[in-house]
């Protein structure tokens, strides 16, 4: 995987701006929505940021990609199984406890959730258990995890890529169908097709996953068709002009695996493609919790986004520097002194 480095730094600064958009999605036009600025929003600036909600589908597509390339290194289920659960509870953990607390001191009051609910957040279950998430981002999160767990069963299962390709396209097969008559969908099979196989979102998963295989292995006539059909599922998943930008997406993607992009790589967007994950568990609630205090004391509301916004990057630095690299480091050494040393060459 020559220049490796400098591609996937690529992808980590698409990381970055795309939490960007979805923060100033949530501070701007969907706060306002919900709560209402007291200051009107340019027309093009709103209509701007109405995009950022969408960044989500870039981080599927970047899950697509990367889980692919982790599963190709791990030898079993379990291990990926305990490498993602590294990778996403303690800093969940954390993030969790900050909002639970943020918003019953700050509000907003119709965002509060019990203790119980918050501790049943702690697994990623909630949402299949009908309980409220403690922050409205963290519906992706089950999206994600549900991603994992089919990933983990078909790629181990299976076996072989050829196999695995079919699954997928009768996934993407079924995401059409999914989309095309979501309304219609008999209320017995709304769990499995809409929850189960979110098929409004698997085929971004599948995307990153082909353009991976792509990146990594080249691409044979199948591989192709099947990527086309998996793109161009997002015509059809949402409305114009929207879903243009989703396919704007992930042409940057596939412009940046390819190497295009490598001026994006630069400090500002690495840091905050490195914070992202924890920037998007404390950015939603407790930045409106913040706004809301800042209107109540007089601030300006520009100044309460700012302050907001700074809290959150604020927030996700030190859960990302004392939380998430800590834990990552000791389970990398852990694994690393499980496995079985060579033997010393004999003279």
């Amino acid at each position: 995987m020559d220049q490796a480095p400098n591609r996937l730094a690529s992808l980590d600064a698409l990381r970055g701006l795309a939490a960007l958009g979805v923060v100033l999605f949530h501070y701007l036009p969907y706060y306002d929505k919900l709560y209402g600025h007291q200051f009107e929003l340019p027309a093009v600036l709103e209509s701007t940021l109405l995009f950022g909600r969408y960044g989500v589908h870039l981080f599927f597509i970047l899950s697509g990609f990367v889980i692919f390339m982790t599963l190709e290194r791990t030898r079993h289920a379990g291990w990926f199984g305990l490498a993602r659960a590294v990778r996403l509870l303690p800093a969940l953990w954390i993030g969790i406890a900050l909002t639970f607390l943020s918003v019953h001191w700050l509000g907003p009051e119709n965002r509060a959730v019990d203790l119980g609910t918050a501790l049943l957040n702690t697994t990623l279950l909630h949402e299949y258990l009908g309980a409220p998430h403690v922050d409205g981002a963290y519906w992706s999160l089950v999206i994600e995890v549900t991603f994992y767990s089919w990933m983990a069963l078909l790629f181990f299962g299976l076996g072989r890529w050829q196999r695995l390709r079919i699954v997928l396209a009768l996934w993407v097969i079924a995401s059409y169908a999914g989309v095309i008559w979501w309304r219609q969908i008999p209320d017995f099979l709304e769990f499995p097709v809409k929850d189960l196989l979110f098929v409004k979102y698997a085929p971004l998963f599948i995307t990153g996953m082909l353009i991976y295989r792509r990146y990594r292995h080249g691409s044979s006539v199948a591989d192709n068709i099947l990527l086309a059909f998996s793109i161009g599922h997002s015509l059809i998943a949402w409305k114009a002009p929207y879903n243009l930008f989703v396919l704007a997406c992930t042409g940057l993607f596939a412009l940046a695996v390819s190497g295009y992009l490598e001026q994006l790589a630069k400090r500002p967007l690495l840091w905050l493609g490195g914070l992202s994950y924890s920037l998007y568990l404390v950015h939603q609630n407790i930045g409106y919790g913040i706004i809301s205090w800042g209107y109540r004391a007089g601030l300006p509301g520009w100044a309460g986004i700012g302050l907001a916004l700074a809290t959150a990057l604020v927030l996700a630095s030190l859960i990302h520097h004392l939380v998430e690299q800590p834990a990552l480091a000791r389970f990398r050494d852990w694994r690393q002194s499980l496995e079985p040393r060579p033997l010393p060459a004999q003279s």
